[in-house]
């Protein structure tokens, strides 16, 4: 049998499944139309504004800039676990001069961060004193 046919076949299943149980879904569920379902949040509440938001972008660059560290971390550890096994093996200095090359790149794109503004944090001009909407 073509492999083909087999990959395009479990396509097709793939594809099937899940508009199945899409259309059989609508079918059996109850619709009961009410206003507050219609409503830009569903949790309930009233909204009050407007939906648009501006998010400052500070948000962001700090999420990044903590998701490149937490990465990081998550390979530094199996590293330090493995490391006696690694000097023994090789000797100090082969086995430490790659991750202190890891580090060094890690803290020179923190050093230009840093200098860039991406950790400063900035207040919206908008914003009052405390922190609220003015």
């Amino acid at each position: 049998m073509n492999p083909w046919i087999a990959i395009g076949a479990l396509a097709v299943v793939a594809v099937l499944i899940p508009l199945s149980m899409m259309g059989l879904s609508s079918l059996l569920r109850p619709s009961v139309p009410e206003q507050g379902k219609r409503a830009v949040y569903e949790s309930g509440e009233v909204p009050t504004g407007g939906t648009r938001l501006r998010f400052n972008v500070q948000y962001y660059m700090v999420a990044l800039l903590f998701v490149v560290f937490d990465v990081e971390t998550v390979l530094i550890f199996p590293w330090t676990l493995i490391y006696r096994d690694a000097v023994a093996s090789v000797g100090l200095l082969p086995a430490l001069v790659p991750m202190l090359a890891f580090i060094g790149v890690l803290v020179v794109g923190l050093a230009w961060a840093w200098r860039n503004g991406a950790v400063r944090w900035v207040r919206n001009p908008r914003y009052g004193e405390h922190g609220h909407y003015e």
